[in-house]
């Protein structure tokens, strides 16, 4: 078996394959694993340059305990207790906890007693929702709408029609809350699976809860978990090889047979797990015969790109948590800006991840630290090069909202990394810089999202871009999904022995 791609899903599917006895090998063209996961080196520190956020750690756990391994051994994990600090300005901060309580109680004071019990509504419907499809959608594979009614049952339809699939994001915050931060706050959700709270279906809403659920810090950084993941795939018997491009999978009796390197290097396989975008095979990046496996992603249904910088810097003013939004005040016209016009906003949302923070503990004053900044741009890499003057145009605007909501960066320390929508395609092609594969904007488009198996027998799709969609746990998720269909399949088709073929090395 060959898995494509070391990201979360490719080194999850890895990791399953391994276990069970399968011979496996994992080609990863950076360097290092991690995908989107990835980490960027600034004045002798690794900073974390990917997702920041780790949740539903019980997917991990279950990934390492299924292979007879610990999570908690590989990885050093802390239970978050602040879960994101939020501003509107210098004077107006919304601290959420992991303690629902002082969340209620923080909310009470900021926007009065009637948004907290709207509040405490909200996170039951969120939790509902979550309920609902956790295991009859996000943990099944690639369900349609009459499967899923089959799944929940008659007795479970009052519950799939509570979803609310029809209403938007931001429909569902209206009729929720009167004060339009909150709004804000809540809809923001939308923009973890990369879209609009304006388009995106209040099904989204889940999100809310699996940040409630539990938020844990990983020591040392998010890369930390992807090396525990690669350890362990190789602990189990996969044989991981970096800075190895695929330039195509081939066919031979009308399914996978062997796939090629960018060296000319072919390998004789079974089946395939590609964990990459799956725009890069519809785009023919792996060869004529894989464009067919999938749909092409139209460039309007993209999802959000970013723009970021990675700085060790001072700062000052704001009391920074681990995680920090500072929200703009037009939310309206920062997604028409991204969605309708294709442009990144004037006055765009700002997410601050500070790394080193943990809960309320703020470094020395004085203290340079890990920082991580971002905000939503649109997924326009592959036909728009970002240039210097654009970069410190929206560099000027970032920074000056920073300072007028108290919050000073020390910018000449270090020279900082900024990472462009034009980056990120380059980093992963075919996408424009969309990080989170298409937008899931109407309620069709968590069933239009391609499932493990592709059109092509043997070859397995994994990835943020496929089912169930994208974020850390849902990558892992889906890479066990290509892990398990492909493992039924063989299960259910008897081929006779192969052989190497000169010049190839066979992984059969």
């Amino acid at each position: 078996m060959a898995v494509i791609g070391a990201g979360v899903a490719g080194l999850a599917a890895s990791i399953d394959l391994a276990s069970q006895g399968c011979e496996v090998i994992t080609l990863e063209r950076a360097a290092a694993p991690g995908g989107k996961m990835r980490e960027v080196p600034i004045a002798g520190q690794r900073l974390d340059a990917g997702p920041t956020v780790f949740t539903l750690r019980s997917v991990f756990d279950a990934l390492f305990d299924d292979a007879g391994d610990s999570l908690e051994h590989r990885v050093s994990l802390r239970s978050a207790n602040l879960l994101a600090r939020h501003a509107w300005n210098a004077t107006q901060h919304l601290d959420l906890f992991a303690d629902f309580g002082r969340s209620l109680d923080a909310i009470g004071a900021f926007a009065g007693a009637a948004e907290a019990r709207s509040f405490e509504a909200f996170a039951a419907h969120a939790r509902r929702i979550f309920n609902t499809l956790d295991r009859s959608f996000m943990r099944a594979s690639r369900p349609s709408p009459v499967e899923l009614v089959r799944r929940v049952g008659w007795a479970g339809l009052p519950d799939l029609w509570n979803i609310k699939p029809f209403m938007t994001m931001w429909q569902s915050m209206e009729h929720y809350f009167a004060d339009p931060r909150l709004r804000q706050l809540f809809g923001r959700y939308a923009t973890y699976c990369g879209s609009s709270p304006f388009s995106s279906p209040a099904t989204l809403m889940l999100v809310a809860h699996v940040e409630q659920a539990g938020v844990w810090y990983v020591e040392g950084g998010m890369h930390r978990l992807v090396e525990a993941m690669a350890a362990l795939a190789q602990r189990r018997g996969a044989t991981l090889r970096y800075s190895t491009a695929v330039s195509s999978i081939d066919m031979a009796q009308g399914r996978v047979s062997s796939i090629e390197t960018t060296s000319g290097e072919r390998l004789f396989v079974d089946a395939v797990v590609c964990n990459a975008d799956n725009n890069a095979l519809a785009a023919g990046l792996f060869g004529r015969s894989a464009a067919r496996a999938v749909p092409a992603t139209p460039a309007a249904s993209r999802s959000l790109s970013a723009i970021t910088w990675n700085a060790v810097a001072c700062t000052s003013g704001f009391p920074l948590a681990h995680h920090s939004v500072f929200f703009s005040d037009d939310y309206k016209a920062e997604f028409d800006a991204i969605f309708s016009r294709r442009q990144v906003p004037v006055s765009p949302t700002i997410y601050v991840c500070a790394q080193d923070r943990q809960d309320e503990s703020p470094p020395p004053p004085g203290t340079p630290e890990r920082l991580f900044f971002l905000i939503n741009a649109p997924a326009i890499g592959d036909s728009h090069e970002f240039n210097q003057a654009e970069i410190e145009l929206c560099a000027a605007h970032v920074f000056g909202r920073l300072r007028s909501c108290g919050l000073t960066v020390d910018r000449d320390a270090e020279p900082m990394t900024v990472t462009t929508p034009s980056d990120f395609h380059r980093l992963f092609p075919a996408t424009g810089g969309a990080l989170y594969g298409p937008a899931s904007h109407g309620w069709k488009a968590s069933f239009t999202r391609p499932g493990s198996r592709s059109s092509i027998p043997g070859l397995y799709l994994a990835g943020g871009s496929t089912h169930p969609g994208p974020g850390i746990p849902m990558a892992a998720t889906s890479g066990r999904l290509a892990a398990a269909s492909l493992m039924a399949d063989c299960a259910s088709t008897s081929r006779s022995r192969t052989v190497a073929m000169p010049g190839g090395t066979s992984m059969r």
